[in-house]
């Protein structure tokens, strides 16, 4: 009692803010908390953000609405920027080993178990955004609440960023709820919502701050463990998937074509990258375990910018005019690799290819084009596209290159891994899946109506495909 009343008769100079804003004095000589809660806590938060953020990438793959594939990269990349600030945290306030890799209770092991078996994408979402989430940022606004302001001040001020954040998210997925809400069958939601609230009650709540002695119900799924669907699943709007007709690259690096025209192949080539996070998620799923965590979460965070690059693609067809839904976005490339080849010999490829983006002729290339049609939107995405993959190539570099003797065997194993890749040209056509059609006459002809421009005679004759060609233009 005597401290509170001396805090309330305590005077700062000219009535300034005392402590640096962070609490009143009040609040500041209050005790009730320690290093041993603050991180006893964390780890649970961490757990369960850590969790998310695999459910969330590992869901990508096989989910066929473009929209929430590129929602569950940006929510999965946005998880893994928490766990790295817990991981952060706690290492500033405890030596290792840290136990941030151990199970904090089995009740949350089970409770996100439940989440990722979710059997439609439907159900997932509402699961992700109606219960866990809200259930998470309940807990971190209580660690916000609960922790001292003045000497735990670090963790306030990580809980209030990832609430920050989280509610952004929390706004996506309600939206997404509604926009779902006919594909979601009551009866199953109501045996996940209710299997997962009472996971979370017999686990004390995320945080373990609540008394309970509930047991665990029966698991809907036996615990088996979650198997990625290896083939990409799109939505309807990406037609003749399999058409393999037009080589972009063949065209963009070829100088006898105007600079205008390039940029359409650019926004193809961005958006096709679609193709890029439906491939890592494979990579970092089956891996998962046999790196350490730094290693998955640069990979989730090149996986997010690479699922940008997507929606650059996007709004650079939106902005001419131009329906994206009319053009074939091919996606042999992750089907071919995620069903022929093992994690590492698909990350050797993506290496070898990440690798061959930096030379002159590479991203900067890209960009130069982009600055020279005169589209400035164009420009401005190659700039980021640029920046982006410097880091992809230095991700590469920290947790793939050392295990090889020397960078250039590094190369060689992922050009020998890419080279081993069938790409099913003739065989698609065969079973009837494509005619592998040249589009790109149509396309071009429709964004010069947009320019007011009269066609290049011979950009509407580009008729190379990959029929014989890899992307790198190395032949097959």
């Amino acid at each position: 009692m005597s401290q509170n009343r001396n805090a309330e008769a305590y005077l700062s100079y000219r009535g300034l803010p005392a402590l640096a804003g962070l609490c009143s004095m009040e609040r500041a000589v209050e005790s009730h908390w320690s290093v041993e809660e603050s991180v006893s806590r964390l780890k649970r938060l961490h757990y369960v953000s850590k969790r998310l953020c695999e459910a969330l990438t590992a869901r990508i793959t096989g989910e066929p609405i473009y929209e929430l594939k590129m929602a569950f990269a940006h929510h999965g990349y946005l998880c893994s920027e928490h766990v790295t600030m817990i991981r952060n945290r706690v290492s500033e306030m405890r030596e290792p080993p840290l136990g941030l890799d151990k199970i904090p209770h089995p009740g949350l092991e089970q409770m996100m178990d439940e989440l990722l078996h979710a059997p439609s994408g439907p159900l997932f979402v509402r699961l992700t955004y109606e219960v866990v989430i809200p259930h998470l940022i309940e807990a971190y606004r209580y660690l916000c609440d609960q922790a001292h302001p003045l000497a735990d001040a670090p963790t306030v001020r990580l809980a209030k960023w990832v609430v920050f954040e989280l509610e952004e998210v929390l706004l996506f997925g309600q939206a997404a709820i509604s926009s779902l809400a006919s594909d979601v069958e009551l009866d199953s939601f109501n045996e996940y919502r209710l299997a997962i609230e009472q996971c979370f009650e017999a686990s004390g709540g995320l945080d373990g701050t609540a008394t309970s002695d509930a047991a665990l119900p029966n698991r809907i799924h036996a615990g088996a463990s979650y198997t990625i669907e290896p083939e990409p699943k799109r939505d309807e709007r990406f037609i003749d998937r399999f058409n393999a007709g037009v080589n972009p690259e063949a065209f963009l690096y070829d100088p006898k074509y105007p600079a205008r025209a390039k940029t359409l192949m650019m926004y193809y080539k961005r958006l096709r990258e679609l193709d890029v996070p439906e491939m890592m998620a494979t990579i970092l799923h089956e891996l998962k375990g046999e790196e350490p965590w730094e290693f998955y979460a640069e990979m989730v965070r090149q996986l997010w910018d690479e699922a940008r690059h997507a929606m650059m693609g996007e709004v650079g067809f939106v902005a001419q005019g131009i329906d994206w839904t009319e053009i074939p976005i091919n996606f042999t490339w992750s089907r071919n690799l995620n069903t022929q080849l093992t994690a590492r010999e698909r990350h050797g490829v993506l290496f070898f290819i990440e690798q061959g983006l930096m030379p002159k002729t590479g991203k900067r290339f890209e960009w130069e084009v982009g600055m020279e049609s005169g589209d400035p939107l164009s420009g401005l995405f190659q700039d980021f596209d640029w920046a982006d993959e410097v880091l992809h190539s230095q991700i590469g570099r920290r947790w793939y290159v050392p295990k090889f003797a020397s960078l250039n065997d590094a190369l060689a194993y992922g050009d020998a891994c890419w080279s081993r890749v069938l790409s099913h040209w003739e065989e698609y056509r065969n079973q009837g899946l494509t005619n592998h059609r040249n589009w790109w006459p149509e396309v071009y002809r429709r964004a010069c109506e947009k320019w007011g421009t009269e066609p290049d005679a011979a950009s509407l004759e580009f008729s190379v495909s990959y029929q014989e060609m890899r992307a790198d233009l190395k032949k097959l």
